[in-house]
C-alpha cells in the first residue's frame, strides 16, 4: 500500500478546507502477463472418436465465416457434444493462434460460472472485483479484435429461457436516469464479432432458432451402420462374431451414447460376458432393455450435469416438454404405444370426451408456463364437441416433438415414426409417474375405434393398422387383428395375438373365469403358474385344460433355457413333447428351418432321456430332425443324426437326386442316386421295392445324360428282378387266397382283399386277362381294390 500526501490542497464539495495531512490508500492490481491463444476445453480429446466427415465438414464450413453462429441439433445421446469437442481440437491443430472457449449453457448459474472461468483463463483485469459485471467484461474482451480469432462453444442450450429472462442475469446496467438501473438479458452477452464464431449444441430446434438462422442449423442424425461398427470395434476391440455386433448396433438404433453404454457394460464383465449375450439379454423384455440402458458408465467426455444413461437423458427432455407444453407431452405419451414405423395421424387426432377432460384438468393444474403453455388452452379450429382437438394445437404439439427429434414425419403420408428406444424411455417415464396404464388405455380406445373386423373388404384398412394392433394389449383389438392374420394364413401371429387377449379378460371376467384361463399367454411364467394352479383347483389335475397349461408352462421354461424345469413337466405330461414336435413340423413346412431345428433337437434329446434312444417316438424325432437338416443342405449333419445307411437318410438322398435331375444337375444327381442304390442293394437286397425304384431313378438320369446303353441295361436288370419278385409275390398271394377261403370262406373280406391284391400283381405283370378274371369272379373285388 502506498500513501499519497495531498497537504492542504485537498478540498471536497461541502467539505470545506482541510488544513491537516490526509493519508488515502490506493490498491494497485498485480500486473499479469496475458496468455497466448489456447484452448479452454474441459474434456480430453476422444481417441475412440469415429470420423463423421460430412458433419464435421459442415461445421468447419459454417464456423469458418467471420461472425458466424452455428447450431448442432439432434436427439439426446446422438453425439453433438462429442462432435463439438472433436471440432475444437481439430481447429487448434490447424490454427494454433485461435482461442477455443467452452461454455456450459444448461442453466444461468453454469453459464455465469463458465464466463468467470473464461475471464480467469485469459486473465482479464478487474475480473475479481465484486461489483464487476463479468458478462460485460468477457463480452468486451471477445469483441476486441486485437485479441485474435476465437471460437465460443455453447454446450447444451436446450432451454433458452434463462438467456432471454432479464431476472436471471444477476447483473444490472446503468440507464440514462440518475440513480436508475435496468436489467440486461444474458443473450446480449453472446458476442457477434468478426473475429469469432459461436457453435451451439442443443436438443431443441426451437431453441436453436432463437439463436441462429435456420440455414445455420446442422442436424445430427444417428450413426450409419459402418460408423456404429467402427465405434464398437474401438471400444471392444475386434470381435469374432460380427453378426452379434451388427445386431447390437441395430438394437441400439445406431445411437453413440447407447453404444458406448453397452460397450462399457460388456467390458466391465470382461471375459464372462459377450456381445451376443448382451444382445440376447437386451431383446428379452422391455424391462431388461430399460435396465441395460440405465447403465451409467462409459462416457468420460460428458458434462457432469448430464447422465450417461440414455433413458435419463431423454426423460429430462420429457419433463421439460411436460412443463412447457403439456399437450405435446400427452401426444408423446400416446405415440409411445404405437408400432414405431408408421403412426397414423388419424389415430393421434382422435380424442374422446373423457380423455379431453382429463387433459384439460391437468393443463389447468400446471399453472402458467408462459406463452407456449398458454397456447395449450386454445381449441384452435377443431371440432367443438371435444372428440378431436384443433388443427393449430395438434400441429404445435407435433412441431414441439419434431424439434426435439423425438418423432419425424413420413413424406407423402399423414404418418409419423419414432425411435423404438425413445418409445421405451417414454413408457418408463410414464411408469415412474404412475400413468403408463392410463395412456395404454387411451391408445387402445383410439385403435379399437378405428380397427375394423377382419373381412376381406376391410383388409386395406387392417393392413395399415395391423402393426399397431400387434403392440396393443386389448382383447377386442387383438381379436380383430387375429381374424385378419388368420385370413392371410398367418397362423403363428393369429395364435399369438389371440392368446394375448387374456390380459383384458383377467380384468373384466376375473382370473379364474374359463375364458380367461383359456387365453393365458405363453409369454409370462408367472401367468402360467397362476393358470396351472387355478386349473388344478377349478378343473382338477387330470383335466385336459390343466394338462395344456402344464405344457404351456413347460414350453415357457424351454424358451427361457431352463431345461431341467421343462423336462420335469414333460415327464408329467409327455403329450407336450408331441405338441412341440408338431410345431416343429409346422415350422419345417413353412420353411422356417432354424426354428424347426431348435425344437427338434430339444425334443429328440429329451425323448431320448425319458423314453430311451431306441423308442419309436425318439427314432421318429431323429428322422424329422435329419429331414430338417437335409433341407438346409447340411447333408453330413443329417447323416450323423441317423447314420449314412438309415432308410430316411437314403430317402432324403433319393429325393435330392431326383430334384437335381429335374434342375438339370445331372452329375450331382448321378452321384447321389448311385450312392443310394449301392447302400440299398447291400442293406435291403436287390429285390426290395426301394432298390428297384432307385434303379429306375438312376436309369432315368443315365437317359437324360445320353448314356442310352447304360440306361437300357439298368432297366432290363430292374425288369427281370421285378418279374421274378412279382412271380414270387403272386405265388404267395395265391397261397394266401386258398388259405383264407379254407379258413374264413370265399366271401370273407380278408379273402376278397387277397384276391384284389393278386389282381393288382397280375396287372403289374401284364397278365390283364387273369386280373380281369379275378374281378369278374368276384365283382366286389374291384370295389375292394379301389378302396
Amino acid at each position: 500500500m502506498a500513501l499519497h500526501h495531498f497537504g492542504d490542497a485537498y478540498s471536497g464539495f461541502q467539505a470545506g478546507i482541510i488544513n491537516g495531512r490526509v493519508d488515502h490508500p490506493i490498491y494497485f492490481s498485480n500486473t499479469e502477463t496475458p496468455p497466448n491463444p489456447s484452448a479452454f476445453i474441459p474434456f480430453r480429446r476422444d481417441p475412440d472418436f469415429v470420423d463423421q466427415e460430412t458433419i464435421l465438414d459442415q461445421i468447419h464450413h459454417k464456423c469458418g465465416r467471420p461472425g458466424s453462429r452455428t447450431a448442432l441439433v439432434g436427439l439426446g445421446g446422438v453425439g453433438k457434444s462429442q462432435l463439438a469437442i472433436e471440432y475444437a481440437y481439430r481447429t487448434r491443430e490447424q490454427s494454433p493462434e485461435t482461442w477455443i472457449f467452452w461454455v456450459h449453457a444448461s442453466s444461468a448459474a453454469r453459464f455465469e460460472q463458465s464466463y468467470r472461468d473464461i475471464a480467469d483463463h485469459v486473465k482479464i483485469p478487474g475480473r475479481r472485483n465484486p461489483s464487476t459485471n463479468i458478462f460485460q467484461l468477457v463480452h468486451a474482451w471477445l469483441c476486441d479484435e486485437w485479441r485474435g480469432q476465437w471460437i465460443l462453444i455453447l454446450d447444451s442450450v436446450d432451454d433458452t429461457g434463462f438467456l432471454f429472462d432479464a431476472s436471471t442475469t444477476g447483473q444490472d446496467e446503468p440507464t440514462n436516469h440518475v440513480g436508475g438501473r435496468r436489467a440486461r438479458q444474458l443473450v446480449s452477452y453472446i458476442p457477434q464479432s468478426r473475429n469469432g464464431s459461436v457453435l451451439i449444441t442443443t436438443r431443441s430446434r426451437r431453441a436453436a432458432r432463437h439463436l441462429v438462422e435456420e440455414s445455420d442449423i446442422v442436424t445430427v442424425e444417428p450413426m450409419t451402420m459402418g460408423e456404429s461398427l467402427a465405434l464398437i470395434g474401438k471400444k471392444l476391440g475386434k470381435q469374432d462374431n460380427m453378426d452379434s455386433v451388427v445386431h447390437l448396433a441395430a438394437a441400439l438404433e445406431f445411437l453413440p451414447l447407447a453404444i458406448v453404454q453397452a460397450a462399457a457394460y460388456i467390458s466391465k464383465r470382461s471375459s464372462r460376458y459377450s456381445v451376443r449375450q448382451y444382445v440376447e439379454d437386451f431383446l428379452k423384455s422391455d424391462r431388461k432393455k430399460a435396465s441395460l440402458l440405465d447403465f451409467k458408465d462409459g462416457q468420460l467426455r460428458r458434462d457432469s450435469d448430464k447422465s450417461n444413461s440414455i433413458i435419463i437423458t431423454w426423460q429430462i427432455s420429457f419433463d421439460y416438454i411436460r412443463h412447457s407444453r403439456q399437450s405435446a407431452a400427452n401426444l408423446l405419451s400416446l405415440m409411445s404405444f404405437f408400432d414405431r414405423q408408421e403412426i397414423p395421424e388419424a389415430l393421434l387426432r382422435r380424442r374422446n370426451e373423457q380423455a379431453n377432460a382429463q387433459r384439460d384438468d391437468k393443463m389447468g393444474n400446471a399453472g402458467d408456463h408462459g406463452d407456449e403453455a398458454d397456447d395449450d388452452h386454445s381449441n384452435g379450429d377443431g371440432d367443438s364437441d371435444g372428440s378431436e382437438y384443433g388443427d393449430d394445437e395438434f400441429e404445435e404439439d407435433i412441431l414441439t416433438l419434431r424439434e426435439y427429434s423425438f418423432i419425424s414425419v413420413i413424406a407423402d403420408r399423414p404418418s409419423f415414426k419414432m425411435h423404438g428406444l425413445v418409445q421405451l424411455a417414454t413408457r418408463k417415464w410414464l411408469e415412474a409417474y404412475g400413468q403408463q396404464e392410463e395412456w395404454n388405455q387411451r391408445f387402445i380406445m383410439n385403435l379399437d375405434a378405428e380397427l375394423p373386423t377382419g373381412e376381406y373388404e376391410n383388409w386395406v384398412k387392417c393392413q395399415a393398422l395391423f402393426p399397431h394392433a400387434k403392440s396393443a394389449m386389448w382383447a377386442s383389438i387383438l381379436y380383430k387383428a387375429a381374424w385378419y392374420a388368420r385370413g392371410l394364413g398367418n397362423w403363428a401371429e393369429a395364435e399369438e395375438m389371440s392368446v394375448r387377449a387374456m390380459n383384458v379378460r383377467i380384468k373384466v371376467l376375473g382370473q379364474e373365469h374359463e375364458d380367461t384361463l383359456s387365453s393365458m399367454s405363453m409369454e409370462a411364467e408367472e401367468l402360467f403358474l397362476h393358470v396351472l394352479d387355478s386349473r388344478k383347483r377349478v378343473l382338477g389335475p387330470e383335466h385336459p385344460e390343466t394338462l395344456a397349461s402344464m405344457g404351456n408352462l413347460a414350453s415357457t421354461y424351454w424358451n427361457q433355457g431352463r431345461w431341467d424345469a421343462a423336462e420335469k413337466l414333460f415327464i408329467q405330461n409327455p403329450d407336450t413333447l408331441t405338441s412341440m414336435a408338431n410345431l416343429a413340423s409346422t415350422y419345417r413346412d413353412q420353411g422356417q428351418w432354424k426354428k424347426a431345428e431348435k425344437l427338434e433337437i430339444y425334443v429328440t434329446e429329451t425323448q431320448g432321456r425319458i423314453l430311451g434312444a431306441d423308442h419309436p417316438s425318439t427314432l421318429k424325432c431323429k428322422a424329422e430332425l435329419a429331414l430338417t437338416l437335409w433341407n438346409q443342405g447340411r447333408r453330413s449333419d443329417a447323416e450323423k443324426v441317423l447314420g449314412q445307411e438309415h432308410p430316411d437318410t437314403l430317402s432324403c438322398m433319393a429325393n435330392l437326386g431326383m430334384a437335381r435331375r429335374h434342375r438339370g444337375k445331372l452329375t450331382e444327381a448321378e452321384e447321389l442316386e448311385t450312392r443310394v442304390l449301392e447302400v440299398q442293394q447291400r442293406i435291403l437286397g436287390a429285390e426290395h421295392p426301394s432298390t428297384l425304384t432307385s434303379m429306375a431313378n438312376l436309369a432315368s438320369t443315365f437317359w437324360s445324360k445320353g448314356r442310352w446303353k447304360d440306361a437300357e441295361e439298368l432297366l432290363d436288370q430292374a425288369t427281370e428282378i421285378s418279374k421274378r419278385v412279382l412271380a414270387n409275390l403272386a405265388i404267395l398271394e395265391v397261397q394266401a387266397i386258398e388259405t383264407s377261403k379254407r379258413v374264413r370262406g370265399k366271401e370273407h373280406p380278408d379273402t376278397l382283399t387277397c384276391m384284389a391284391s393278386l389282381a393288382t400283381t397280375r396287372r403289374h405283370q401284364g397278365r390283364w386277362h387273369e386280373a380281369e378274371g379275378l374281378e369278374r369272379e368276384h365283382p366286389s373285388t374291384l370295389k375292394c381294390r379301389k378302396a
